[in-house]
Parts: structure tokens; sequence; C-alpha cells
């Protein structure tokens, strides 16, 4: 059954509208619940990670190793009590032993380049893999209230951005852990006086790295959802170009595009500015540091307590200490929008997923199509109501007409029939079961709707029409573009069936793309049709074989024909009008005009030209 849009008080007002509530949002989300998140996601690769693990390991302990073998270098060349010349021998053996050092640590920094890509890339595939997952399984309700271009901005940008501060940043994050530990405990064993004056600037980092954090966040999670406001306008501009420039609106248009960027670049200076501020605060920090170590371990090589190498070592260390704190610093703005990426990806996958429906034993091929709508009350937004009270019977076999002014809940009681939305109060009932109880699938596998915005999907026109039945055979497609009067405009084309669309079915015309989906609506044989304005843009004689077809289509089945043009409506079993959410007339053509009320006012409006 092809996807439903419909036109929900949640759609109106512009993708302005839709963000007003995203940008009020400053206060971020629980980041550490969130990485937890992530880590579970890197932790599905767990053979890779402790393969990076181990190669970040080796990488830690060589670099750790060398600035031990450079003090042995250079205690060779010092003068000391014991020895006035220089250790030729010892000397060599050390430099060699220092190049294989450095040799081995420069393949595994190659390696670890290679885990970390590959590790990046299985888990943003695993993340959007979920991600569409959860997409496709959202409640129509949760796609009508969010621009479409925000979505897929999540499954774009945000999982891009992912990808980049996984790859770039696992590596520097696991090696700073084992880095900080081994350099604490070799400094440690060094001169204990001298780490307590190098971790004095520690305190400092912390405290201004803490800082940082809570004024930098709000600025990166903003960059986000402004990001995916531009990407839903681009998108309202594209599929709506005609009417954009129709209505001559392009310079509009390209000011809201300009004022929404205007918005994106001053939110991205003052992120990218913040994020900037960190890796020169850090080092100017650690550089301190160093002046402090160098200072101190000159006095303490003078009062013979430690040797000149022992000194150079302990600065090396002491880089090593501070170095994995000033790298998180630098990737800090990549760190910070990955995880404002992350929020609002998660945001979606922890959306509450349409319901499935009840347990209870239903199959479509079983179908009837007597249906009940009993003292319905819906809005698709509180306090606005829009079905109230609404009570309908449809036996089965009917052909059921349903009309009345713009807004009047038409749609909405095909939205609630196949369960896009759920009833606020009241039951609908297929062959006495409550659809609530009935499998979700098994309930639109019973029903195929033909809608007045044609949905066309990438594929060939065959792949089209087969989507109402993806197991049918070439000839049943055939069959059913045939009875839809859609296999004589098809036949004329260069590869017919196997004509290829392009995005929408734009390569067709409007009365063309109405026809494909109409002939897939055949090909699903369905126990109940639903017809929202299914001839509207087809000419007048293309229209009369329709209606010929629909006739032959919906003998034996329950019908229920949303219907403006009157015209097409006369020979319904019954006619229904909805006026302010409620049934306010039932009867055949004959009875509701002998009637004179609001069918027959609609039906003066048409054909009458009457202005009551």
């Amino acid at each position: 059954m092809p996807p439903m849009m419909p036109g929900t008080p949640g759609s109106k007002g512009g993708p302005g509208n839709r963000h007003a509530a995203l940008l009020t949002r400053e206060k971020p989300k629980n980041i550490k619940r969130t990485l937890g998140k992530l880590l579970r996601y890197i932790g599905r690769s767990k053979y890779l990670f402790f393969a990076l693990l181990a190669v970040m390991l080796t990488i830690t302990v060589l670099n750790l190793l060398a600035p031990m073998i450079q003090q042995i270098a250079i205690d060779c060349i010092t003068p000391s009590e014991s020895r006035s010349g220089i250790d030729k021998s010892k000397l060599t053996e050390t430099l060699i032993l220092l190049a294989a050092v450095y040799g081995v640590s420069a393949l595994m920094t190659y390696l670890q380049g290679i885990f970390s890509a590959k590790l990046s890339q299985i888990t943003v595939r695993t993340m959007r893999r979920d991600l569409f997952e959860s997409l496709v399984h959202l409640p129509i309700k949760y796609i009508d209230s969010h621009s479409h271009g925000d979505l897929m901005s999540r499954m774009t940008n945000d999982v891009e951005n992912i990808s980049t501060t996984v790859s770039q940043s696992i590596g520097s994050l696991i090696s700073g852990v084992l880095t900080v530990l081994g350099t604490f405990v070799i400094m440690l064993t060094y001169s204990p006086l001298l780490t307590l004056i190098s971790l004095s600037t520690i305190f400092l980092t912390v405290f201004v790295s803490s800082k940082m954090t809570k004024y930098m966040k709000k600025f990166f999670v903003e960059q986000q959802v402004i990001l995916g406001r531009i990407n839903g306008h681009v998108e309202e501009m594209v599929t709506g170009y005609r009417t954009v420039v129709a209505y001559s609106k392009e310079q509009d248009a390209i000011n809201d595009f300009r004022s929404m960027s205007d918005e994106l670049r001053r939110t991205g200076i003052k992120a990218q500015i913040c994020g900037g501020m960190m890796g020169p605060l850090m080092n100017c920090i650690s550089n301190f540091g160093f002046v402090l170590i160098a200072a101190f371990g000159g006095w303490f090589s003078i009062q013979g307590w430690i040797t000149v190498g022992t000194i150079q070592a302990f600065i090396l260390y002491s880089k090593q200490f501070s170095r994995p704190i000033n790298e998180i610093a630098n990737q800090y703005a990549n760190i910070q929008t990955a995880i404002a990426g992350a929020e609002r990806i998660f945001e979606v996958m922890e959306a509450e997923r349409e319901p499935l429906g009840g347990s209870k034993p239903f199959s479509a091929d079983n179908v009837k199509g007597d249906i009940s709508f009993k003292d319905i009350d819906f809005s698709y937004v509180p306090e606005k109501q829009v079905l109230s009270g609404l009570d309908l019977w449809v036996k089965q076999g009917q052909k059921i007409a349903i009309v009345g002014a713009t807004g009047s809940g038409k749609t909405t009681i095909v939205n609630l029939l196949t369960r896009f939305y759920d009833v606020d109060r009241g039951t609908i009932t297929i062959d006495g079961t409550d659809i609530t109880e009935i499998p979700v699938s098994e309930l639109r596998r019973s029903i195929a709707i033909v809608l007045q915005d044609t949905v066309l999907f990438s594929g060939t026109i065959g792949d089209n029409i087969r989507y109402g039945r993806s197991d049918a055979t070439d000839e049943q497609v055939k069959a059913a573009a045939d009875k839809a009067y859609a296999d004589e405009f098809i036949e004329r084309l260069p590869d017919k069936y196997d004509t290829v669309l392009t995005e929408g079915g734009s390569n067709l015309s409007q009365g063309q793309r109405q026809l494909l989906s109409i002939a897939r609506a055949v090909l699903a044989d369905p126990k109940i049709l639903i017809l929202d304005e299914a001839t509207s843009s087809v000419d007048t004689r293309t229209e009369m074989h329709i209606q010929s077809a629909m006739v032959a289509l919906m003998k034996n089945r329950t019908s229920l024909i949303i219907a403006h043009r009157l015209s097409t409506i006369r020979d319904a079993d019954k006619i229904v009008v909805i006026d302010r959410g409620r049934v306010a007339e039932a009867g055949s053509h004959e009875e509701l005009i002998a009637l004179r009320g609001s069918y027959y006012k609609l039906y003066q409006t048409q054909f009458a030209g009457s202005k009551t």
C-alpha cells in the first residue's frame, strides 16, 4: 500500500514554525548517556576494537620507552664523576634501539589509522542502518510534525560528523588514557617532587576546560539544529520549485535562505571560536608547566639529585602527560558537534514507534469489509477538534462517498481507518474487530489507497505498479495497467514497462502518474478500497474510462470515495456529508437533493452557480 501524506495541522506554517521549538532547547541532554550509547555502538565491533586497543597499547609503550632511551643517550655524552668522555659503544647501541623503537612506532601508527577508519565506518554503518530502520517505523504523526530536511540532515550530516570524530578521536582517547597512566607511574619513579610540580597545572586545566565546556555546548547543538533547518528549506525549494517560480517567489526563497545561512554563520563562528580557544588555552597552561619543570629540574640537578638526562626525559614525559588533554581540547569542536549530532540521532531512534497493533488472529484474505466508526473524537492538535462524536457504518460491498467542505474531516476518516493516527475516543471496527486489536500489517494489506497526490518511487514503471503486490508476474502487472487504462500510454513509451522514472515520476504527466497509482491499487486486489480524489488530475475522457474501470474494481468490495467533484459519486450506494467533524447527512443522491440540506447546497454551488 503506498504511503499517504495527509494534510494535517502539523504540516502547516512552513519550516520556521517546525523548528521554533527546537531552537529554544538550550540545555543539552545528558552527555554521559549519549557517550554511553556511542560506546555501545563502537563495542559491537569488539574484535576490531581490541585490535585497535592492542595497537594503541603498543604505541603507548614505545612512546614511554623513547624518553628513557633518550635519557640514556644524553647521559652517555654528559660528563660525570665516573666518566669524563663519551661512551661511544653504549651510545651506538642506544641510538640503534631508539631508531628501532621509532620505526616500530611508525608501523603501529599506520595500523592505528587503518583500524580507526574501519572501526569508524563499521560503527556509523550500524548506526545509519538503525536510524533508517527507526525512520521507516515512525508514526505518520512524527513525520508530519518534523521537517523532512531536518530528518535527512540527521541521516547525513550528523552521522558523517560522528564518523569523522570516531575516526580521528577514538585513537587519541585510547592513547590518551594509556599514556596518562603510564607516564604518571614513570614520572613518580624518576622524581616524586617534580611529578607533584608538574601536576599543579592539571587542576587549572580541569577548571578551565569544565567552564569552557558548559559555555560551548549550546552553540554546537544550535548549529546542528540550524543546519537541519537549512536542509529542510532547500528540500522544500527543490520539491516545490515549480510553485516558487510560478509565483515569482525566487527572491523570497533566497532571502529566507540568506537569513538562515547568516544565523548559521553567526552561531558557527561562536561555536568555532569557543572550540578554537580550548587548544591555545591548554597549550598555554602546558607550557607554563614546562617552565616550572625546567626551573626546578635545573636546581635539583645542581643539588645532584637528578641527572641532565633525567630532566630531558622528565620534560618529554611531562609533554606526553599533557598531550592527551591538549589533543582532546584541539578536537573539542568536532567532538561537541558529534555529540550534538548523536543526541539528535538517538532522539529519532528513541521516538515512540508506530504501534504494531494487537495479536488477535486476523487475515487480510478473509476480510469481508464491514466498517464501523462509533462515537469518534479526534484532534491533530490538542483542543482543536477535527472529528467530534462521529458515527459511520459501511456494509460489506457498499460504495460510500464522503463529501464536505475543505477541512471538515474527510481525509481524517481515512487516516484513522488505516491507523496513520489513532482516535482520541471511540472505536473503529472491521468485520466487528477493533482495528487496534488487528496487526497493522494485516490491516493495511486489506486496504488499498489511491491518493490525489500520487507517490511514485525510483525504478521502472513495472516496479511502481508491482509496489501493490511484490510477487505479481509481468502478466498480472500488465493486466492491472490495462484495467486502469494505463497500458495505452505505457506501450507508447520507448522502454514500455521498463521505462525508468525520474524522481517522483516527473518525466510523466500528472494524469499518467495517477493512472499508475490506480493500476497499483488494482494489482493489490484489496478488500477495502479508498479513493481520495483519484481522478482529479485526468482529463474528462480518461476520467470516463477510469470510472468504468472503477465500477468493475469496486464490485464486491467496500469502497470509500472522498470527492469534491460531485458528478463522480452520483451512483454511490450512500453519500455521507461531513460537516464540522460530524455526519450531517447520509443517503442516496436523490434523497439528499430532496432533503435540500448541506449536500443540496454543495450540489447547487457546483452545478447551478448558487451563492447560498
